[in-house]
């Protein structure tokens, strides 16, 4: 039975990762879960699966050492799959320390903990043994709006904290690559969206607020366009990375779903009129005059937009669900778990929010 190490697990791309690989493999796999549960961890996100017989959670920060170490040496690890990071732009530009903590000091702690386990005495690894990071597009910098794409050749130009400090993770990955021929690949992705996301990211805060009948808040003219990409979607890419990609190679993984931000919330609204039914109260107060037009974000990025043909071509993998499609799942999922949403927009979140747009222009 093969044994997947997965960092940061409990979060939105991790927990429809761990969903994609019990689904698709079932008992021939073995997962353990390990995430320090920041605000953005949730277990309820595993609730229908924490009782398989092969799946663990171990609540751990990829920072501890000791900790990461153990976990290596109880368990016979075959692959990592290291999701775990902070990501929010908002946050990193409030708060850029934690961003260097986490996503720089904890991809090195974990190179080093699968580095120890892995690697034989003559400096060869063991076979089998693959190690992949997950990172964003967003290390590339920004686009013109007329054109142009990232590839993996696209040289690096990260203009935020966060993505200063996944470039940074990248660069560690690469050099392990370079210098121990350590067994890794890198995965770029574009903005995901799907079910158990985190309302602090675009399309979940519109759909929440939204159905709240609260502000929509959107960036200066809200003409920023992003890539958007399925989270299973997602989720089959890293999969096959795994099983077919060449190790030390970089793989750009995107949805080819290009919308500018306020289209975004567009979509959004007229999914949220089409799907209640007119006697639910809500659907009287969704309406564009909920569109508030904040001050910009620092060092916003204008575009991203991915070019996922090397892994299409080396790999077969391509982007299987077009954002109109996959923006009513997502919405029907919402519909389907509003406890879900209760819950994670309590307490501290409440306190994030009014911090990073009450007092916006």
């Amino acid at each position: 039975m093969r044994t997947y190490l997965v960092t940061g697990g409990a979060g939105f791309i991790g927990s429809n990762y761990i969903h994609y690989m019990l689904d698709k493999y079932g008992d021939e796999i073995r997962i353990i879960n390990v995430d320090v549960l920041t605000y953005a961890g949730n277990l309820e996100n595993l609730k229908d699966i924490e009782q398989l017989p092969n799946y663990r959670f171990i609540r751990a920060d990829i920072t501890d050492k000791e900790a990461i170490t153990k976990i290596f040496a109880e368990n016979d690890i075959d692959r990592v799959v290291h999701f775990a990071a902070e990501s929010h732009v908002d946050r990193s530009i409030h708060n850029p320390e934690v961003f260097v903590q986490t996503n720089v000091l904890g991809t090195a702690v974990m190179l080093n903990a699968a580095k120890a386990a892995w690697e034989r005495e003559d400096g060869s690894f063991l076979p089998g043994k693959k190690f992949l990071h997950v990172s964003t597009d967003e290390v590339y910098g920004s686009l013109d709006e007329d054109g142009g794409y990232f590839y993996e050749t696209t040289p690096y130009a990260p203009h935020s904290p966060y993505s200063a400090s996944k470039a940074s993770s990248d660069m560690l990955v690469k050099a392990y690559i370079d210098t121990y021929h350590f067994p890794a690949n890198i995965t770029n992705c574009s903005n995901n969206y799907g079910p158990y996301q985190f309302p602090e990211k675009l399309i979940p805060l519109i759909i929440n607020n939204a159905l709240h009948g609260k502000k929509l808040p959107v960036y200066g003219d809200g003409k920023n366009v992003r890539d958007w990409l399925y989270v299973m979607d997602h989720a089959k890419a890293i999969d096959m990375v795994q099983e077919l990609g060449c190790l030390g190679e970089t793989y750009n993984v995107g949805g080819h779903n290009e919308k500018q931000n306020i289209e975004i919330i567009h979509i959004i609204l007229d999914v949220l009129r089409e799907k209640l039914p007119d006697s639910d109260p809500r659907k009287a107060q969704i309406s564009e005059d909920l569109i508030t037009y904040v001050e910009d974000r620092k060092g916003h990025d204008r575009r991203y937009a991915i070019a996922p043909d090397k892994i299409k071509a080396q790999i077969g993998w391509e982007p299987e669900t077009r954002f109109e499609d996959g923006i009513r799942k997502t919405i029907e999922w919402f519909f389907e778990n509003e406890d879900w949403m209760a819950n994670v927009t309590s307490g501290d979140y409440q306190k994030y929010y009014e911090e990073m747009y009450s007092n916006r222009k």
